[in-house]
């Protein structure tokens, strides 16, 4: 939560688990292991963060934020609801990075252009980069684990979270309506006419085309980021060639600070989960895969990702979740995803929406931030269980 002198993350977990293993706390062996297990999914995650900054330096984000502010025809109500079903695909196909980073700026300038409070639509952004993240193993790093942890292919991971998307997406938007029912009822401006800009359709067939290769090596047996990678590399290139970017700007993109932060938490967490949190969540952690037992592994993870954040404690729990099937670990995937719409410390997701408004010249209020948590997290995270049982029990998983 805090940066000093705006260090990266990795500058505290790097030292943290080279510390760790020096004292004992975790042997080198198994760390190493653990750096092994994580490198396919940072490597995927890495090719994700690429595509998405390739996609938005391509203008897909703001020809995006265009089509919703022309569909709004001033309507503040109508734009929430274009904000929503943008950041819950960009959420959902290029990671909650994307929606938060990328997304977020756009939105500023498309309710701004449209009239509308940007207060609503803000919020929208912060929620949806995690409520928004159920649908794919792409969307974000939780996902990337539990996906791994599951044992599942891509398509079933998709099927089985399809149905709590929406759910989780349709309760947050209801929410919304009412609790900003006053400033969505005002328009500040006419809407500002401007220039369309152009649709990147060369870029949306690269997109389309990296979704079908994520499903398609998935049944082939095949790491899905492979997929990733190549997506990356035709926009990658095609960008080098037209000195839209530089190779020093692609690898940056790909965040290697925040990689090393990923691989060395790993390290952290192992060697907490060694020395007690194991037997301790063991002991409270529910067995089997009964709707009970999934709303209270879900209701779990959610408060644990609340007290020390969603990456640890998806890396705590799946260890423990996945010796139940694909159940439990999607349960764990659910109460960390959704759970941290509740308190900044979260989600580090969240954490970075909030370092992006005010670097656009706006903040959040702690306590609008919280009540709107207090609405959505226990119905989200009650109707995504039960929608994920019931999808177990009608698929026979």
């Amino acid at each position: 939560m805090l940066r000093p002198r705006g260090w990266p993350e990795a500058a505290a977990a790097v030292p943290a688990a080279g510390l760790l293993i020096a004292v004992g706390a975790v042997d080198p062996a198994p760390a190493w292991h653990e750096v092994r297990e994580l490198l396919p999914v940072v490597g995927f995650l890495a090719a994700v963060l690429v595509l998405a900054e390739l996609c938005a330096d391509d203008g897909l984000f703001t020809a995006a934020g265009d089509a919703v502010a022309r569909a709004c025809r001033g309507e503040p109500q109508r734009l929430l609801a274009g904000v929503f079903a943008v950041a819950a695909l960009v959420t959902a196909v290029l990671s909650l990075d994307a929606t938060v980073v990328l997304l977020t700026p756009v939105i500023i300038a498309t309710a701004a252009r449209a009239g509308a409070k940007a207060r609503p639509h803000l919020y929208a952004t912060a929620h949806l980069a995690n409520s928004g993240s159920l649908l794919l193993p792409v969307s974000n790093l939780t996902n990337l684990l539990a996906f791994t942890a599951a044992g599942v292919s891509f398509t079933r991971f998709a099927a089985l979270m399809a149905l709590p998307w929406l759910l989780s997406v349709g309760i947050e938007y209801a929410v919304f309506r009412r609790y900003f029912a006053a400033d969505l009822a005002v328009r500040e401006h006419p809407p500002e006419a401007n220039e369309p800009p152009s649709v990147p359709v060369f870029t949306l067939v690269v997109l389309g085309l990296t979704l079908i290769g994520f499903a398609v090596t998935s049944l082939g047996g095949v790491n899905p980021a492979w997929a990733a990678l190549a997506g990356a590399l035709v926009l990658g290139v095609r960008a080098l060639r037209r000195r839209r970017a530089t190779v020093r700007g692609l690898v940056a993109a790909a965040g290697p600070l925040f990689c090393l932060f990923v691989l060395a938490l790993g390290v952290v967490v192992k060697a907490v989960v060694d020395n007690g949190l194991s037997d301790a969540a063991d002991h409270v952690l529910p067995d089997g895969d009964g709707l009970i037992a999934l709303l209270g592994v879900a209701a779990l993870s959610a408060v644990l990702a609340n007290l020390i954040n969603n990456l640890p404690a998806v890396l705590a729990l799946l260890p423990l979740a996945e010796t139940g099937g694909a159940g439990p670990v999607l349960a764990v995937l659910i109460g960390v995803n959704l759970g941290p719409n509740l308190t900044y410390a979260g989600s580090l997701a969240t954490l970075l929406w909030r370092r992006v408004l005010h670097d656009h010249g706006t903040d959040a209020s702690l306590r609008t931030f919280t009540r709107l948590g207090l609405l959505t997290v226990p119905p989200t995270l009650i109707a995504s269980t039960v929608a994920l049982w019931a999808g177990l029990r009608v698929t026979g998983g």
